[in-house]
């Protein structure tokens, strides 16, 4: 479960902006958006189960996914760079203000993993980390596991403190690390066994979807739920996709030629184990069985379906296996080529206590205005904003910020810029509409 994630310097993001999980406590709607962990030193906060980040085009709301995948990838490879020279990779800082690029891009990163709170930070130029940091709170009191600076006189790295409260300090693995290499993804290289919460938490557990124009989600893994030897599973995939009203009876999987795409997505999305045993599988493809006047089913081939169907088709497998596993899921683009009514049933399936009975998390980037109806799918503080001020900086913010009123139209306050995170096109795109105003009730 992720808590809080901060960032600064990184591509749309100059100042440090922090993404908070904790729930409002004067809020008492929606309690099943909610997740109420019992975490020492934390009596009494809940956290909520997802956020919508809301921007304009360019405004950043996709930087916050891509500076998390940046971490988690980060952490995942490091290990294997064997070149103290060679760049390290995903580090983009922003590009408008000149003295940028000489200062490190910064994540810290606050999660919970198998009910124990952890903190790990993380500060880096394209050729050197400057700083790594790991701390727990497994009875609320802080122990420090390691301090990872950059002496620019003494030209390394000094690791402090001399005797860690959180594991026993390794000077030999401390000595081999490289400059621009991560000392925990190291440490786990070397068999460091008491970092594999931290590390398969932010490699595995942190998952990342994009439903964005520009990608075509892959069908490889529903196919890969349908075969599986559970009918349960496979039936709520079926029942899922039959439910959302686009005549769905039912689906043919069958042996298709291999394609590279669908063998490079299953890389990301299974483990090792079950990506092996998936290579040395057959490729398969899907036929949808359509339901047909007289009550029989039709095969129509995959290439016959709607690019929404394609899209739903793809998109069952993998989000009712992250609610199974309780994962923490990043979607960009959670609506592209999705109704905005079966977006919203997602979500609710998603929030609902009964679908996610392992506390999965989900952070998406989202146009749609229609999920800002808070009385019945997300609560305020739930919402997110992303906006670029005039020297081109983005800054993320939470709904809450403009303290709306009860009862406040939130899409009208939304579409009419009052919360910021649209665009400003007073004359239109060509520059000869005059200016428009508009009055925002607080109905």
């Amino acid at each position: 479960m992720i808590l809080q994630f901060s960032v600064s310097n990184y591509k749309a993001f100059r100042e440090r902006q922090t993404l908070n999980f904790a729930a409002s406590k004067s809020d008492k709607s929606l309690e099943e958006n909610l997740l109420s962990p019992d975490l020492p030193g934390l009596k009494n906060q809940r956290w909520l189960k997802g956020v919508g980040i809301y921007g304009a085009n360019a405004s950043g709301k996709s930087t916050v996914i891509e500076a998390l995948k940046t971490l988690s990838k980060l952490v995942e490879d490091s290990a294997k760079t064997t070149d103290p020279w060679s760049p390290i990779p995903g580090i983009e800082p922003f590009a408008l203000d000149p003295t940028a690029s000489k200062e490190p891009t910064a994540f810290s990163l606050v999660f919970v993993n198998e009910g124990v709170r952890y903190e790990y930070r993380l500060a880096a130029t394209s050729s050197l980390v400057w700083h790594e940091s790991l701390r727990s709170f497994p009875k609320g009191a802080e122990r420090l596991w390691f301090i990872r600076n950059w002496s620019e006189s003494e030209e390394k790295h000094i690791f402090t403190p001399e005797s860690p409260s959180g594991m026993a300090r390794n000077k030999d693995i401390e000595s081999r690390t490289l400059s621009n290499m991560l000392y925990l993804s190291k440490a786990i290289a070397e068999n460091r066994s008491e970092l594999a919460p931290v590390f398969q938490w932010i490699t595995n557990h942190l998952r990342f979807l994009d439903l964005g124009a520009r990608t075509n989600l892959d069908k490889a893994f529903t196919i890969h739920k349908l075969q599986s030897n559970d009918p349960e599973k496979s039936e709520a995939i079926l029942d899922l996709l039959r439910h959302a009203d686009i005549g769905i009876a039912g689906a043919n999987i069958y042996e298709d030629d291999i394609d590279e795409k669908h063998v490079e997505m299953m890389r990301h999305i299974l483990s090792e184990k079950q990506f092996a045993k998936f290579t040395d599988e057959k490729q398969m493809t899907a036929e949808l069985l359509h339901s047909t006047a007289d009550g029989s089913a039709l095969a129509l081939p995959w290439k016959s379906e709607s690019t929404g169907t394609q899209r739903l088709f793809a998109l069952t497998g993998p989000w009712l296996d992250i609610l199974e596993n309780g994962y923490t899921v990043c979607i960009d683009e959670l609506e592209t080529s999705l109704h905005p009514h079966i977006v919203r049933e997602l979500l609710k399936i998603f929030y609902s206590a009964e679908h996610n009975p392992n506390n999965a998390q989900l952070i998406f980037t989202t146009h749609n205005p229609l999920l800002l109806d808070t009385n019945s799918l997300m609560r305020r503080d739930q919402i997110w904003l992303t906006d670029k001020d005039r020297a081109g900086k983005s800054h993320l913010y939470p709904l809450t910020d403009y303290k709306p009123r009860k009862g406040e139209s939130l899409v009208r306050g939304y579409m009419a810029g009052r919360y910021g995170g649209v665009p400003f096109i007073p004359n239109g795109l060509l520059g000869d509409n005059p200016p428009q105003t508009e009055e925002v009730s607080g109905e």
